[in-house]
């Protein structure tokens, strides 16, 4: 492929080839897909996520070993079983120089439980946020709160004064497709400034001079260009003309590995990819079958897991780099059911026969809605899939579309039948657990990407009573109880845990983790 075929944001890259050599210290990386918004509560999608840490920060983050840290606050402590008070760090400034104060604190967390925010299954349990003084915040929680601290790495702080200013008090609607001056522009207390965005093109964020800590790194300049084609981003590493790649195709890591001006990193995501089928319309919406809804029946659901081959989609789709799974959530979390964690090889013929005992002993055909730009071969995946259910004579239609198209549309469960990834940033079962699985409840975290609605009392049941107990066995037997149940009733099907892979030009330095996040400010160039 030649970049004079290339799509836009190939041509992107082309015209950084040409431009004069930039510093040493500027890190130009790339992945498949764009930065989704840069509103801190618009959408909670990892990547995002990762960039946006660059640019705003949470009171504890996490540390290269990813254990929580003091960030905004110093300290925190217990001042009741349900009120947590928070020391903030003092002569912190936004990007505009604004004082870092509680009011800001106070201001995020409503924000954050907004009805447009996609932010709510961080603050799980979490009533409001109370000034105690300037420098320091009380949150108060509905009940013993034992994931509060791990939750609260993931709420991105704002100032309460820019968002007045620029009319952005709440987060943009982003299911909606809402478009507001926070999606586009960024004020944070965080260690890289955003100076200029065009989606899908480049992004590009310099040195926060006035950052209250000193960076690790030697990065002062991050240009991020999406590129979609994979043989387009790898050409661009390989010629120098980016540093970094995220997610280099499993098929070129051999070939990376042994050339010697690259560099891969490799560890285990805490990622899992699952497919998940809407159980709660009448009628699908995007299916032959009219009059009813196939995936209500537990039988329909438990044939479209035994026609699926994980371990082939392993070696076939994803070069190794994957690992099957039978469960919701990875090994580094808190609460990962081990026993319950058995893959079983497919059974064509059983899967025949469930769907013929359910009536659809001819099949019937379903849409299966998929990114194409957000998870490892994620198109390939679902079409891997579709060629597997039609041995069972399932026609499956793959609606493939760029992650930017992909998560509005199903978080409006336009959907009948989905791929998804899910990571635990919290490394604690709940989050999974309570997100994934859990009866919807409107404008809550309960069932917040149950984009299927399933819904099983018992799970529910086990569910609620983890978010409040603090007993770490306790808390392991009700994560097991739920997925336990869960996969009795097939209610989505687990496909692997993402491995991943980072290739990088050999001067480059970073830190791998399994989160998946690049962090830009322990980069150093040399």
């Amino acid at each position: 492929m030649t970049f004079a075929n290339a799509a836009r944001a190939g041509l992107a890259v082309l015209a950084l080839a040409c431009a004069p050599a930039l510093d040493a210290k500027t890190l130009r990386f790339s992945s498949q897909g764009d930065i989704t918004t840069l509103d801190p509560h618009g959408n909670n999608e990892g990547f995002t996520n990762a960039y946006l840490d660059e640019v705003y920060e949470p009171l504890v983050t996490r540390g290269k070993q990813l254990k929580v840290e003091p960030c905004l606050a110093l300290s925190w402590q217990p001042v009741n079983p349900t009120t947590m008070r928070f020391k903030l760090r003092p002569n912190v400034h936004f990007h505009d120089g604004t004082p870092f104060s509680a009011d800001d604190v106070v201001f995020s967390i409503q924000r954050a439980l907004a009805d447009t925010s996609n932010f709510k299954p961080y603050l799980a349990g979490v009533q409001e946020a109370r000034k105690v003084d300037d420098l320091t915040v009380d949150i108060v929680t509905d009940g013993p709160a034992p994931v509060l601290i791990p939750q609260l790495t993931e709420v991105r702080i704002m100032s309460k004064a820019w968002s007045t200013a620029h009319n952005v008090l709440k987060p943009q609607d982003y299911k909606n497709k809402e478009e507001t001056f926070a999606s586009r522009n960024a004020n944070g207390t965080g260690p890289y400034i955003v100076q200029s965005r065009e989606a899908d093109v480049k992004t590009v964020a310099v040195l926060n001079s006035n950052y209250w800590r000193k960076v690790e790194g030697n990065v002062n300049e991050v240009v991020y260009l999406p590129i979609k084609q994979d043989s387009t981003r790898i050409a661009a590493l390989l010629s120098g003309e980016i540093d970094f790649v995220l997610d280099p195709p499993p098929q070129d890591i051999g070939r990376l590995k042994q050339d010697p001006k690259i560099k891969v990193l490799e560890g285990n995501e805490n990622r899992t990819v699952f497919l998940g089928m809407d159980q709660w319309r009448d009628e699908l919406l995007y299916s032959s079958v009219k009059g009813k809804n196939p995936f209500k029946d537990r039988r329909v659901r438990e044939a479209f897991q035994k026609a699926i081959d994980v371990n082939a989609i392993k070696t076939q789709v994803m070069r190794g780099l994957s690992i099957p799974t039978a469960v919701m959530y990875a090994p580094q979390v808190e609460g990962y059911p081990k026993d319950l964690d058995r893959v079983k090889p497919p059974d064509r013929e059983g899967a025949k026969k469930l769907l013929a005992d359910a009536g659809y002993a001819q099949g019937f055909s379903v849409t299966l809605d998929c990114p194409n730009n957000r998870y490892i071969n994620d198109e390939k995946i679902c079409v891997a899939i579709a060629a597997m259910l039609a041995q069972v004579n399932v026609k499956v239609n793959v609606n493939a579309m760029p992650r930017a198209t992909y998560f509005p549309k199903i978080q409006n469960y336009d959907t009948s039948f989905y791929m998804l990834g899910w990571g635990v940033p919290t490394f604690d079962s709940q989050y999974a657990l309570q997100s994934l699985v859990r009866t919807v409840v409107p404008k809550t975290a309960d069932g917040d990407y149950n984009l299927g609605k399933y819904s099983n009392a018992s799970v529910d049941a086990s569910v609620d009573r983890l978010k409040t107990e603090v007993d770490p066995a306790k808390r392991a037997a009700l994560a097991y109880a739920a997925s336990q149940a869960h996969m009795a009733d097939f209610g989505h099907i687990p496909l692997h845990f993402q491995v991943i892979p980072w290739a990088m030009r050999s001067n480059v330095k970073a830190i791998h983790r399994a989160d998946n996040r690049l962090t830009v400010k322990w980069v150093t160039i040399q």
